[in-house]
């Protein structure tokens, strides 16, 4: 399918490896110019090289996102924006006793108030295009909350409130502002998840993963490339009709009717 966005501008937020990467890289495919930002120097770097295979401009740029001089710097370096992918990594884990309110002021800044600020920036260039595409990438626990990410529970939930009203107000401007929900997908978080399982629990690598599999109706983990899909339709020019909503890829993890 040609999703009608080639020759577009993209700002993909940690976007070297895993879930962002994904996203990139299936942009890229669409004939997407490219923003794309990490922490690492050579992370990026190695990322932007990997997708400057596609022919498409790419751009990377090491700062941190969460921050107000790594928001300046990535949207000085992007020239009048389409698409934005809001993407950061999530807080960690625990119980409700373990966290202060610090913990959650900084929850809150790099998962809900980061993103809302990139969205309030770029919103009036793509009003004043009649066009634009915003997806965040959020988490299954938006619709199920997990006990152990009680700071990601609360501060994504937080942007998903917000989206669902702003999208509704920006709908007729030809701009479309929607949330990805990730369930369990095969990245670096999820190797590492398992290797600490497979300690715990004395048993191998391969019979932690295969017990975390199991609990996914669909067998396996997700890949990168099916999330990059996926938000790669979301910014397509056929999905004008899809306003602030919350679209899960977990394997059907989440038992839910609605």
């Amino acid at each position: 399918m040609d999703l009608g966005i080639k020759g577009k501008k993209a700002i993909v937020c940690a976007s070297s490896r895993g879930l962002g990467f994904g996203c990139a890289e299936a942009l890229a495919k669409a004939g997407v110019s490219l923003t794309i930002c990490s922490r690492t120097k050579e992370d990026i770097e190695k990322a932007a090289d990997q997708l400057s295979s596609h022919n498409v401009k790419i751009t990377a740029i090491t700062c941190d996102i969460t921050t107000e001089e790594g928001k300046n710097k990535i949207l000085e370096a992007s020239d009048s924006p389409d698409i934005l992918i809001n993407n950061a990594g999530g807080p960690p884990p625990g119980i409700w006793s373990d966290w202060v309110r610090e913990d959650f002021l900084k929850a809150l800044n790099s998962n809900m108030l980061t993103p809302i600020d990139l969205i309030k920036k770029v919103l009036p260039i793509m009003i004043e295009k009649k066009w634009g595409r915003i997806v965040n990438i959020t988490s299954q626990a938006v619709k199920a909350p997990v006990p152990a990410l009680g700071l990601s529970n609360s501060a994504r939930t937080g942007l998903t409130g917000y989206v669902a009203g702003t999208s509704r107000q920006v709908a007729r401007f030809g701009v479309t502002i929607n949330n990805l929900l990730p369930g369990m997908h095969d990245t670096k978080r999820l190797i590492d998840l398992d290797k600490a399982m497979s300690k715990e629990k004395k048993i191998s690598f391969e019979e932690a993963r295969n017990l975390r599999k199991d609990t996914i109706p669909i067998g396996r983990y997700g890949t990168i490339e099916e999330f990059g899909n996926t938000c790669a339709f979301l910014c397509s020019q056929h999905s004008g009709f899809i306003i602030g909503q919350n679209i899960l890829l977990d394997g059907g993890a989440v038992n839910s009717t609605i």
